[in-house]
């Protein structure tokens, strides 16, 4: 078959590359001034000793790197996040694709009320979640130690987010409720798109609903599940800057510190910003790295 772009005439085709050129070129100078600069003018800050206010920057080569692997809170703070990356992912995924499966594979009549439940978590700001859940989690009036000293459970109470043993355990489940509706949306619209067809066949083979999952449902959703393992990675960075500022600040004992709240930490109140983006430059490492691997791992799977 004889594409329409051959058929038109080479001016016609040159005249429309153009065009298309010219459109992106404002995105692409838009994307180059916020993305592109910004990042590699953070590698070249992480070179300097600079206290991000004053017009003078000392070049130090890589000390900077030198003095954060010496740094017993950065460790600290890059075991926190790797378990808040892990943690959240693999619960989050979970409970996403079962919610997704249950609401699109069953015959519940209230299918779009629980679609409008799971996701509400996700029109709340951030703040919000944060917040409530530090609420829940108060020692002496939160509603999870009310709870526990209401059916006598009185030695189970404690004050979670106060505890170096509960603290990041509180703070993903806090992040695990935000994210599950959105994936879960996610999922159910790849789910939506499988023919009903191929669940009527798996039935009259005799194939349960749990060998229809893994051999139908997964494989036909993966690509969809490859593109969220990214978002998972990028999301559990940047939301667990926002619920650890929101609900501990890095406390108790900087127990619940992790990178992004180190690195905001000595930008704006250690005035050592040349650190912090040193710190920043292990964040995009780790992050990249991290999606590399990632899509590798899931190349092919759901074939």
């Amino acid at each position: 078959m004889i594409s329409l772009k051959k058929l038109m005439p080479k001016k016609q085709r040159t005249r429309n590359n153009i065009a298309i050129a010219l459109s992106l070129i404002p995105a692409l100078c838009l994307y180059t001034l916020f993305v592109i600069y910004p990042t590699f003018d953070v590698f070249k800050t992480s070179l300097f000793q600079w206290s991000g206010l004053s017009p003078t920057k000392t070049f130090v080569g890589f000390d900077n790197f030198i003095r954060l692997f010496n740094d017993p809170k950065f460790w600290l703070a890059l075991k926190n996040t790797l378990f808040l990356l892990v943690v959240c992912t693999i619960i989050t995924m979970f409970l996403s694709l079962f919610f997704a499966a249950a609401l699109t594979q069953t015959k519940l009549k209230e299918k779009n009320f629980y679609r409008v439940l799971f996701f509400f978590p996700n029109v709340l700001s951030i703040v919000v979640i944060g917040v409530l859940f530090s609420n829940i989690y108060e020692p002496n009036t939160g509603i999870l130690n009310s709870l526990l000293r209401g059916i006598g459970l009185d030695n189970l109470a404690k004050p979670w987010l106060g505890s170096g043993s509960t603290v990041l355990w509180a703070i993903a489940i806090a992040m695990v409720w935000q994210a599950v509706g959105y994936y879960m949306v996610m999922y159910m619209a790849g789910m939506d798109g499988i023919s009903p067809e191929l669940y009527e066949a798996a039935d009259i083979d005799g194939a349960g609903k749990a060998t229809q999952f893994f051999k139908i449902t997964i494989p036909m959703i993966w690509s969809i599940i490859r593109v969220t393992m990214v978002f998972f990675i990028t999301s559990t960075l940047n939301m667990s800057f926002l619920f650890v500022n929101v609900m501990t600040d890095g406390g108790p004992n900087s127990q619940s510190e992790v990178l992004l709240t180190y690195m905001y930490r000595q930008a704006f109140t250690n005035s050592n910003f040349g650190y912090a983006m040193a710190i920043a430059v292990i964040i995009f490492v780790i992050a990249f790295t991290l999606a590399i691997i990632s899509n590798l791992l899931t190349k092919n799977k759901g074939a």
